[in-house]
């Protein structure tokens, strides 16, 4: 048998390659074998040319820039998107086979020439420039019949100059055909020998789409290729969708194609950032280029954990040892951190302290440190990725150059449906298009000056002997002559900001456009929820529809229904809730707000921690200060007065605020250093006028801070007046109670006890209960006598520190008295399922306010509010109680 016949077939791009490898395969044809123009150069040089590699190109850039003098470049050299600049600008110039050097005497061509110089010697020496390769292969020419055998240039419209003189004395010693089918012929095939192929243009079916926006644009070709697929006129591979910038329309066809679970392959990749491996990328960078924060870590842990680093070597739920609440933001706080953990925070008690610090420090070290921890924290593809950032790039500008990233999506063209550049459509044609973005300005696009190398400096027809307008208009006249079947042209009225866009110019000649509107029912859905959305009688089936519209009718209804919070009497969770042990904060929310005192106790319903630095400490967090100094201090007067020596309280007070200020850096979010320092001097003036005012100073009487009782765990080793553990319940009702005690002075023979409780708002009006918001006076007065006797004189009061007021309770028994029928009756009415938002409801301390419809404060809860006074009766009462 006769050895098959050698063929070479000249491509442009992987899609139309991969088409034809196809083509070849399924019709048996053996010896073909297709390239691009620069692997054919490269095949006829030998002696292992290569083309120069993007990565060994921007590899080579990264330490040429950074040692050579690049004279008026000099100062932006290092700057983010330089490398990107000079890899454009080099590989126009190589492709004109322009020579820098004696181009001209501007000094921009100098620089650019020293840049060059100190790039070739950087680059492998089997890398060649473009015009190298051509000289190299030239010098070979004669081996040319061997080696590649007939030549077919496929689905061309242009050559770059630096490869025509190749393509002309290949024609003179092998036979080289041109196969342009119905595209134009560029002019300077003319008198070169090579053999053009042509053929009549097709004539499709042409239509004009007016889309909304581009992501409506995107919506309708999606229904289009579905509809085509599932209707049996075409195979996925022989539909395309394409545009000339294909990247303002990548974002929203990723997400369709995950919402339509069909095949759409992006020919010129996905970003790097959509895929598991390049977020991890993304999120160490973000790490290292501004900081770590206990929220960046988690995320960052997360991924990477999922891609095998060293975090997967670490137990299950170990992260539990990084306190919920704190930011973690300065090097200061995680050092604080990492030195207070022992064995016991770790879940398996295997202490690996010193392996989470080595990785914090690699956090820490900033983008100068980028190489070293890629390395020691990624693994796989990831660390594979962020290799080719750094070498893509400076480290500085590390996350924008991933975000600039691209990686093949793994699916298989010729049986998807593509999303392609119009440049490659041209080249590879099929039978089905839809092209996007025909407004003005991006179809054909403005041509621009390089960005290194302005016109003036050199000029442009030279460097591109075809400008990006006059390719984007000659693509769009070979797509309409080469699809078979179907061209559909669509453009957006509107930007993504809303202003109006133009038309193409290129449009003039097209069908009158079709109107569609962006919500209008589709004549055939991409997707379940497009299918849905199409379908109301069906949609409105569904149980989710359905109680959707009942809980938008029932929001408009002034009467209450099952959506308000009306369950089923004698609930399990509401019983669980109503059985525990009880706080003064989770019993005024019970009296104040039952669906609220059920979402955080019933279902376990929380706001979101959030663990960023605030400007300025909130009121609850700077009560919280407050209150963790005065305990603090207190001790420190307590240990003074049992030495004998005189009482200092400047003394216990900046003893109380260096230990909390260092704890609260380390665990709490805090403001600027500015402001916390201001607020700590005013924490410390509080925290002595609350000693100074609350001091006994006769004997016998003993002092305690942050008192723990019902059940609740000390806060510290001190001694307390009882046993924290003793249960305390409030007779006539079935409501235990636990807390903390914020200040208690006992007298000798608990004869008489005061008991103090601290505010740093803003004084109020005198008041007993006031509608139920303020209960800590009553209940602590109780649970002191409970634990310590009720002959027990007890005193209770609150302490306004910053007005200096003191506001005691008269009578704390009637007080109790009181309360109990107001607990009662709450118990009663939420045993009876009325679960419903109370007079606390949104309100502006309401911590979940975000689980009640929008704006509920000025129009849900207002028009409920005769409904809920109605059902919950007598539970009301304690709303108007002084």
């Amino acid at each position: 048998m006769s050895a098959p016949v050698r063929n070479t077939a000249v491509v442009f791009g992987r899609l139309q390659s991969r088409e034809l490898r196809l083509v070849a395969a399924r019709n048996r044809a053996a010896g073909l074998q297709v390239m691009t123009i620069e692997q054919l150069a490269c095949r006829l040089a030998g002696g292992f040319c290569r083309p120069v590699e993007d990565g060994a190109l921007r590899k080579a850039l990264q330490t040429a820039l950074g040692q050579t003098a690049l004279g008026e470049l000099e100062e932006i050299k290092l700057l983010p998107g330089m490398v990107d600049a000079c890899v454009g600008t080099l590989r126009k110039v190589w492709t004109a086979r322009i020579d820098l050097s004696s181009s001209g005497e501007h000094p921009r061509l100098a620089s650019l020439a020293a840049l060059e110089t100190a790039l070739l010697a950087l680059l492998p020496a089997g890398m060649k420039r473009p015009g190298e390769l051509v000289d190299a292969a030239l010098a070979r020419v004669q081996y040319a019949p061997a080696s590649l055998g007939n030549i077919d240039v496929h689905g061309m419209t242009e050559l770059e100059p630096c490869w025509r003189p190749l393509l002309q004395q290949l024609a003179a010693i092998t036979k080289v055909r041109w196969h342009a089918g119905a595209r134009s012929v560029p002019a300077w095939l003319d008198n070169m020998g090579v053999e053009v192929v042509i053929c009549a243009a097709a004539a499709p079916q042409r239509e004009t789409i007016s889309a909304a926006s581009a992501l409506h644009e995107a919506v309708e070709a999606m229904r289009w290729a579905r509809q085509l697929v599932a209707t049996g006129v075409a195979r996925p591979g022989e539909i395309a969708i394409a545009s000339t910038s294909p990247g303002d329309f990548d974002d929203h066809f990723l997400a369709l194609r995950a919402d339509a679970n069909m095949d759409l392959h992006f020919v010129h990749g996905t970003t790097i950032t959509a895929s598991r491996e390049g977020q991890a990328a993304a999120a160490l960078a973000d790490i290292l280029l501004r900081g770590v924060t206990q929220r960046k870590f988690r995320r960052f842990v997360a991924l990477a954990r999922a891609t095998g680093g060293p975090f997967a070597e670490f137990p299950d739920g170990w992260l539990k040892v990084l306190p919920s609440d704190a930011p973690l933001s300065s090097a200061q706080s995680w050092q604080k951190l990492l030195m207070g953990l022992t064995a016991q925070h770790w879940p398996t008690e295997a202490d690996m302290t010193a392996q989470l610090r080595e990785l914090v420090e690699l956090l820490q070290s900033g983008h100068s440190g980028a190489e070293a921890a890629g390395a020691a924290l990624l693994r796989g593809r990831a660390l594979s990725i962020w290799k080719k950032a750094l070498a893509a790039g400076p480290a500085a500008s590390l996350d924008l150059t991933l975000q600039g990233m691209r990686e093949d999506d793994c699916l298989e063209p010729s049986e998807s449906v593509v999303w392609i550049p119009a440049a490659h459509l041209a080249a590879s044609p099929r039978r089905f298009v839809r092209l996007l973005g025909l407004n003005s300005s991006r179809w054909p696009r403005r041509q621009s000056e390089d960005r290194l190398l302005s016109d003036h400096i050199l000029p442009r027809e030279r460097l591109e002997p075809l400008a990006v307008s006059e390719a984007d208009r000659r693509d769009f006249e070979t797509i309409l002559r080469t699809t078979e079947r179907q061209v559909v042209l669509s453009y957006s009225r509107r930007d993504s900001e809303g202003r109006l866009l133009g038309l193409s110019s290129l449009l003039h000649e097209m069908p009158a456009p079709t109107y569609l509107r962006r919500h209008r029912r589709a004549d055939h859905a991409f997707s379940e929820s497009d299918r849905l959305a199409a379908r109301p009688e069906e949609f409105g089936a569904a149980a989710q529809a359905a109680s959707a519209d009942r809980c938008w009718r029932g929001w408009w209804q002034p009467i209450l229904t099952a959506n308000d919070g009306r369950i089923r009497a004698e609930h399990p969770v509401v019983l669980a809730a109503l059985n525990r042990r009880q706080s003064a904060s989770s019993l005024a929310l019970l009296l104040r707000n039952p669906l609220g005192f059920i979402w955080r106790y019933g279902m376990k319903l929380g706001a979101p921690e959030l663990s960023e630095e605030p400007l300025v400490l909130g009121a609850r967090e700077f009560g919280n200060l407050v209150h963790s100094v005065l305990d603090t201090a207190l001790q420190a007067t307590v240990r003074q007065r049992a030495a004998g020596g005189q009482v200092d309280f400047a003394a216990a007070v900046n003893a109380g605020l260096s230990e909390i200020r260092a704890r609260w850096e380390a665990q709490e979010p805090i403001p600027p250093d500015f402001i916390w320092n201001r607020t700590i001097s005013d924490v410390g003036q509080l925290a002595r006028y609350a000693l100074e005012s609350t001091d006994q100073r006769a004997d016998g009487w003993s002092s305690f801070s942050e008192v723990a009782f019902g059940g609740s765990n000390p806060k510290s080793d001190a001694p307390l007046p009882w046993d924290p553990a003793q249960e305390v319940l409030i007779p006539d009702t079935s409501f235990r109670v636990s807390g903390y005690i914020d200040r208690l002075d006992v007298e000798a023979g608990n004869s008489r006890a005061l008991v103090v409780d601290y505010k740093t708002g803003k004084v109020r009006d005198e008041f007993v209960l006031n509608g139920g918001k303020e209960l800590q006076r009553c209940l602590y007065a109780f649970a002191v006598k409970a634990l310590l006797g009720h002959t027990l004189v007890v005193e209770p009061s609150l302490l306004y520190l910053r007005e200096q007021q003191s506001m005691p309770m008269t009578d704390p028994d009637a007080a109790l008295t009181a309360l109990k029928g107001y607990l009662n009756s709450a118990r009663a009415n939420l045993a009876a399922g009325n679960a419903v938002p109370g007079v606390e409801a949104a309100d502006r301390y309401d911590d979940l306010a975000f689980a009640l419809p929008a704006n509920a404060a000025a129009s849900y809860c207002r028009r409920k509010k005769m409904s809920v006074a109605e059902l919950m009766g007598d539970a009301t009462q304690v709303w108007e109680a002084k």
